[in-house]
């Protein structure tokens, strides 16, 4: 048996699959694609979670359209996080040219143009579906995670939480947790001392520029209801194509921390509220993280945990989660190892420190008898990536150095015309367009305030009168008093000695 043979052999064997899967190109041997070798993915095993991975320029995000297209096809919805803001393309047709014709024959796929369904959303102003949460939703320590809190600090943010749940207080926007702050540094300072502890007025003082930073920066349009419902991500058309949800967050590159927050806050909701479905024919929902090394910078111990525990948990539910990086090193070893696709792009050799990263990359994929993975991992070219993943019975595929399909959508961004056509046409842009301010924190805290102070009036109007009631003299009294004070008056004695003396004289 021929090298060649020997190879299709191995690939089709290990990429045979029976149930339904997508496809994402062809396998190469010596540099050249093997149209026989044709990569399949299972969909049954698209929940078990993925990387992509590769130098800038390398093709991730035309891997991501083409994965969200076979997704999408196959009904099944897609949430994109897209920090670059180069994905909205998705939505409408590509346009067939001369290299991509090319490409395809190469690789034995036919092509043909096509859009998909998109929602384009924001967590800020941008134009688009509104995705809101409450401070509640968030909880004590992904708000605190977003604030950069210390351990001194969290508990206090976690006491502040307690004492809302215990008081009925809604916790819904960032001027309830204000207003909560000032009223346990001075109101309430007893009460909160009696029954929690004391707390410090310095750490208060420090939450509180904190989260008015976080309000400059724009967290007061995110803080607030209508809350995003997750349902809303989990939409399939009339044409029987999953909805693409775009998530926008290129104007927010600058506030890593209330991307990465909102998205652990959206999984962990997710998680909560989904049912079980064990192990599934295809994912109810696939998520592709952008830059997911947002997540992990600067994360706490606890907080990696708690990511590791959801990422693990999360697949029994029909969830599969993407994430999309430069250096898979940036991803935990814990994360890492519940991966169950990986796809390399090209990675740079400039320094040793590079090197060592490629070998450590290597590392974490199955050896080859045709690749010299490290080798290779440096040479690929663009729309070029190695690719192992899980067949059917969760066994690692071989390593396939692959020729990718194109994407079928437009390989570039939409224009304000397209995006405003598309929000314009939204069903759930109209939905999330309203801003709810119910009664919450900052109205009860207020109105007990208000109550406290009308109380304490009262009570001084009714004290002053009986004070005054128990000075005032009576008639006999006054009579009394008024005589007395003649009676002993200087110019009395005065006039009365006066009188006697004459007397005498006579």
């Amino acid at each position: 048996m021929s090298n060649l043979d020997k190879f299709i052999s191995t690939l089709s064997d290990g990429y045979a699959t029976k149930g339904d899967f997508i496809v994402l190109g062809a396998a190469m041997l010596d540099g050249n694609p093997v149209p026989e070798a044709s990569v399949k993915i299972p969909l049954k095993t698209l929940n078990r979670h993925g990387l992509i991975a590769g130098a800038t320029g390398t093709g991730k995000t035309k891997t991501i359209q083409v994965l969200s297209e076979q997704l999408s096809s196959k009904g099944i919805p897609v949430v994109m996080m897209d920090i670059k803001g180069d994905f909205s393309g998705i939505a409408k047709e590509g346009e067939e040219k001369a290299f991509i014709t090319e490409r395809h024959q190469k690789i034995g796929i036919p092509y043909q143009t096509k859009s998909f369904p998109v929602e384009l959303m924001s967590l800020s102003s941008q134009n688009g579906v509104r995705l809101r949460a409450t401070l509640s939703e968030f909880g004590p320590v992904l708000f605190s995670r977003i604030l950069d809190l210390n351990d001194t600090q969290a508990g206090v943010m976690a006491v502040i939480f307690k004492y809302c749940d215990d008081n009925s207080l809604p916790l819904l926007d960032l001027k309830d947790i204000k207003k909560v702050l000032n009223y346990i540094t001075e109101e309430g300072k007893e009460e909160i001392a009696e029954n929690y502890g004391k707390i410090s007025t310095a750490t208060t003082g420090t939450i509180l520029r904190k989260i008015i930073e976080i309000e400059q920066q724009g967290g007061d349009i995110f803080f607030g209801e209508k809350s995003f419902e997750i349902d809303d991500l989990m939409r399939i058309d009339e044409n029987g194509q999953g909805y693409v949800s775009i998530i926008r967050l290129n104007d927010i590159q600058d506030k890593p921390k209330l991307f990465s927050t909102f998205m652990l806050s959206l999984l962990a909701e997710i998680y909560q509220k989904m049912p079980e479905k064990g192990d599934v024919e295809q994912p109810e929902l696939v998520f592709f993280i952008d830059e997911a090394h947002l997540i992990f910078d600067e994360a706490s111990k606890v907080l990696l945990d708690q990511i590791e525990t959801i990422i693990k948990l999360i697949r029994s539910k029909g969830i599969g989660i993407y994430f999309i990086t430069q250096n898979p090193m940036d991803i935990p070893k814990g994360v890492l190892a519940q991966l169950g696709l990986k796809i390399q792009h090209a990675l740079r050799a400039f320094t040793a420190n590079d090197r060592q990263t490629i070998k450590q990359t290597a590392d974490n994929y199955p050896i080859s008898e045709f690749y010299t993975t490290d080798e290779l991992i440096t040479s690929l070219g663009i729309g070029e990536a190695l690719v192992t993943a899980l067949n059917e019975k969760g066994i690692p595929t071989p390593l396939a150095a692959t020729m990718l399909r194109s994407p079928m959508s437009r390989m570039d961004i939409l224009t304000d015309e397209e995006i405003a056509e598309i929000n314009g046409t939204s069903k759930l842009v109209k939905k999330y367009a309203e801003e709810i301010d119910r009664e919450s924190a900052y109205e009860l805290l207020n109105k007990k305030l208000e109550e406290a102070q009308k109380a304490a009036e009262e009570q001084a109007t009714v004290e002053e009168t009986s004070q005054q009631e128990s000075k005032e003299p009576g008639m006999l009294e006054t009579v009394g008093k008024s005589v007395a004070k003649v009676v002993t008056s200087a110019s009395f004695i005065r006039g009365a000695f006066s009188v006697l003396m004459k007397m005498m004289k006579k």
